[in-house]
């Protein structure tokens, strides 16, 4: 067993937890100010990229092993990919949903923060025996 798993696994249900009161909570019942309306829009997006090498550790630990930054680095993009492939057939009609530039973006940025602390993680508890 890897040895973040178990931290993956809660950070994945927190952050799970958080996008389902975003999506369904507070967008569908909440007065949000104009100002904070684009925060809530693109929350999930940040987040669920965010969540995406902890997904990888927790549920595919058998595909992706993150057991180094090469394979991190691996783990990362390719999830950032299948983000991108998935905004972009958003533009196909039949699915009912909307395409945003913005989405990708802060995908982008949600990927680059949870491999930045994903990394971490892994220097602090998994390489911790090493200088």
């Amino acid at each position: 067993m890897h040895p973040l798993k178990p931290k993956a696994r809660n950070i994945v249900i927190i952050g799970t937890l958080l996008i389902w009161t975003v999506k369904l909570i507070i967008r569908p019942f909440v007065h949000i100010p104009t100002f904070w309306k684009p925060v809530f829009g693109i929350a999930p997006n940040l987040l669920g990229s965010f969540l995406l090498p902890f997904g990888a550790c927790w549920f595919f630990q058998r595909f992706f092993r993150l057991e180094n930054k090469h394979d991190l680095n691996f783990t990362c993009s390719f999830g950032l990919l299948l983000v991108i492939i998935n905004e972009y057939l958003q533009l196909i009609p039949v699915f009912g949903r909307t395409f945003d530039y913005l989405d990708i973006l802060f995908s982008v940025v949600g990927v680059f923060f949870g491999h930045l602390y994903f990394n971490y993680l892994m220097r602090r508890y998994v390489f911790k025996t090493y200088p």
